[in-house]
C-alpha cells in the first residue's frame, strides 16, 4: 500500500468512534441436555435485552466443521464495563454454570450498514 500524505488524525477525524462493551462467553462443557434445558431462558434474557435496546448483536460461533461448541460473543450498548459484566452475570447460561465470560471494551470507528426497503411488498433486506 502506498504511502499517504495524509496525517492519521485527519483519516480518523470523522470515524464513528462509538462505544459497546463485548461480551465473549465459553461454554463449560455442560452435558446437552443441561443447555437445552436452560435454553429457553437464554434466550428470551437476550431477546429482552435486544428489545429494550441494549443488545445490538449477539449469536455462537462456528466451528470450521459446522458445529456449534456453545461459544458466542454479545454486543451490548452499556454505561460502563461494570454494568455490562451485570448483564454477563445475569444471563441464565451464566447463573446456571454453564458458561464463563469476558468482557472487552470496543470501539466501533468503521464499517456500514446497508438496509433496503421496498414500499411495494413491504419487503426488506439488511446487508
Amino acid at each position: 500500500m502506498a504511502a499517504t500524505s495524509r496525517s492519521i488524525g485527519e483519516l480518523t477525524s470523522r470515524m464513528l468512534r462509538k462505544q459497546f462493551y463485548v461480551i465473549l462467553t465459553r461454554a463449560q462443557g455442560a452435558a446437552p441436555e443441561a443447555i437445552a434445558r436452560h435454553l429457553p431462558a437464554h434466550l428470551e434474557y437476550m431477546i429482552a435485552l435486544e428489545k429494550a435496546g441494549t443488545l445490538f448483536a449477539s449469536g455462537p460461533f462456528t466451528e470450521a466443521d459446522g458445529t456449534q461448541r456453545g461459544n458466542g460473543m454479545s454486543i451490548v450498548r452499556a454505561e460502563s464495563e461494570a454494568q455490562a459484566r451485570k448483564l454477563a452475570e445475569a444471563d441464565p447460561f451464566f447463573v446456571a454454570g454453564l458458561r464463563t465470560y469476558e468482557v472487552r471494551a470496543w470501539t466501533v470507528m468503521e464499517g456500514s450498514v446497508g438496509l433496503t426497503v421496498n414500499f411495494s411488498d413491504q419487503t426488506y433486506s439488511l446487508a
